[in-house]
């Protein structure tokens, strides 16, 4: 992607990309179809975090950028996508983690919201935003599945302070109601 000239160093601008959403909105990635141009040279590791040829990216806004270009292909590639190009990324796990959490209400009528640290987007937990656990080889990988077929891995504190819900709530399964939907808490079988 090709960084075009911009008036301010806090306003990153990426070629093709049109005017900033309002708030904190993604981009419409799902109806973006540019040609493929190769690969982007950056990666997210397994935490989270931005690199671009090897050095971690720094700047916030530049991740914030990126993570809202962000689409994932049918064939499971995740790719930075804007109305004139699409390039490859590599992402080692998942490219966004949920870092924060709030809860109102309770039984079927709770609603999580999920704040996207990359992004600082609050996502519904619902039946589309399902939150879905695997196994992981230190435990559960808990995730919050995203639009444009992404997900963010939900972090170690934000999972505990799920479990705590629903160990209060008491359900028969591991698991909560939240936007309508029952939410597993364990990798299914």
């Amino acid at each position: 992607m090709t960084a075009a000239p911009t008036g301010s160093p806090q306003e990153p601008t990426i070629a093709g990309v049109p005017e900033e959403p309002a708030g904190d909105r993604r981009y419409p990635v799902e109806q973006w179809h540019p040609p493929h141009c190769g690969h982007s040279a950056m990666r997210i590791d397994a935490e989270g975090n931005w690199h671009h040829e090897g050095r971690p990216i720094v700047r916030p806004e530049l991740t914030r950028l990126f993570a809202r270009l962000l689409r994932r292909e049918p064939d499971g590639r995740h790719v930075l996508v804007t109305p004139v190009e699409m390039l490859d990324i590599d992402v080692e796990d998942a490219p966004l983690m949920a870092v924060d959490m709030a809860c109102e209400g309770s039984g079927e009528a709770r609603r999580l919201r999920f704040r996207i640290g990359a992004t600082g987007e609050w996502v519904e937990a619902d039946a589309a935003h399902a939150i879905l656990v695997e196994s992981g080889e230190t435990g559960p990988r808990p995730y919050l599945l995203l639009d444009a077929g992404l997900r963010a891995r939900i972090t170690r504190p934000v999972y505990y302070a799920l479990a705590e819900i629903a160990l209060e709530a008491g359900s028969e399964a591991p698991g909560l109601w939240a936007g309508g939907a029952f939410h597993r808490l364990e990798p299914l079988a």
